[in-house]
């Protein structure tokens, strides 16, 4: 009798499922367009040559990292497989744009847009700008230019200080403003990656705090002339979702429904809470590595770009496997010695959806 039962429950919710796929009569079946958008913070992306006004001593062959022609095409090589695999299962081509951090010139960007075109068939140009960084190291940005038209592109210095009243030499904050797949529809991506947490966190929040509302004043300064603008923020924040600068000064919230056509929304908010980091740092997880959009792009119909879910791309070929370290991300150097890895962080990503 049970087994009759069970029997007649199973043929039953087979059908009911048959039925609801089903379409309805005249129904018009609808299909998207998605483009994924990313960033990678590269942990130390230097060439073996010295540039003139640099602090790049320790990343030269007779530096501490002896860092060799050898460790530099392998970290190209490594970044370039960790680019050609995002998006993977949704977006075949790959991003459309990523962001990029601690990347030392452009001519690290083209040896890696090479590398991603000789080796994975992905095709990409780099933009970056240099800026005053006291290790020499700045934000870039590579984009697919079948996918992607940049049509503005301008760096923003940040002015700050530290608590002793040291200047702070910082990176540029990058502000690529482009078409997404041949729209008319501008998406305008600030790549930033903020002052760091050295000398505690306390001392250096304001550094931050500072950072935050340069960002928050350039996506002003959008909104004056596209009052309904679609902004992404991006980067290595070097603060978690809930820190002052991102949820007080920026304004980033961790709810989408509730957030203003110009407001923010945190997408790695949630993801957070859940658990889930970009890094590791003594035994606990931070979630830097950000992605923050316009209320305008979040709660968008789907008849334009708008914004569809988020991913920290945490797949185990970036990641440790065994030993004290394991299920962190497997970095280029650690303590010193090179590990020949990835990159102290994980990359990031979000994916647009809209109707064709």
């Amino acid at each position: 009798m049970k087994k009759t039962v069970l029997l007649a429950l199973a043929l039953l919710v087979s059908l009911s499922a048959a039925y609801a796929k089903k379409p309805k009569k005249n129904e018009e079946k609808v299909s998207y367009s998605v483009q994924c958008i990313a960033f990678y913070n590269l942990e130390n992306l230097f060439d073996t040559i010295h540039d003139e006004g640099k602090n790049d001593y320790e990343y030269l062959p007779e530096g501490g990292m002896k860092w060799t022609g050898l460790k530099y095409e392998h970290k190209i090589e490594r970044m370039a497989y960790a680019i050609s695999r995002f998006g993977e299962g949704v977006t075949p081509k790959g991003p459309a744009c990523v962001g990029v951090a601690e990347v030392e010139n452009i001519g690290c960007l083209n040896d890696l847009c090479a590398k991603l075109g000789s080796t994975y068939s992905r095709n990409y140009k780099p933009i970056l700008i240099e800026g005053p960084d006291r290790r020499g190291v700045d934000v870039g940005f590579l984009y697919n230019p079948d996918v992607f038209t940049p049509v503005n592109v301008r760096g923003h210095e940040l002015k700050a200080h530290y608590a002793d009243g040291g200047e702070v030499k910082t990176r540029l904050q990058l502000l690529v403003s482009g078409y997404l797949q041949g729209d008319r529809e501008k998406l305008h991506i600030i790549v930033n990656h903020w002052p760091s947490r050295y000398g505690g966190e306390l001392s250096s929040r304001p550094t931050r705090d500072t950072a935050a509302m340069l960002t928050k004043s350039i996506c002003d300064s959008i909104y004056l002339k596209e009052s309904k603008a679609k902004i992404i923020i991006m980067g290595d924040l070097n603060d978690d979702p809930f820190n002052h600068s991102c949820a007080e000064v920026l304004g980033a919230r961790k709810e989408r429904e509730a957030v203003e056509p110009q407001g923010y929304y945190n997408t790695m908010w949630k993801m957070l809470d859940r658990g889930t980091g970009s890094l590791a740092y003594n035994g606990s997880w931070n979630l830097f590595d950000q992605i923050i959009i316009s209320g305008n792009l979040a709660n968008a119909d789907r008849k334009h770009w708008s914004y569809w879910k988020a991913e920290i791309f945490n797949k185990p070929f970036l990641t440790v496997q065994e030993g004290k370290d394991k299920g962190t991300p497997l970095r280029t150097h650690k303590g010193g010695v090179w590990q020949d890895g990835y990159a102290d962080h994980y990359p990031t990503m979000i994916y647009l959806i809209k109707e064709k």
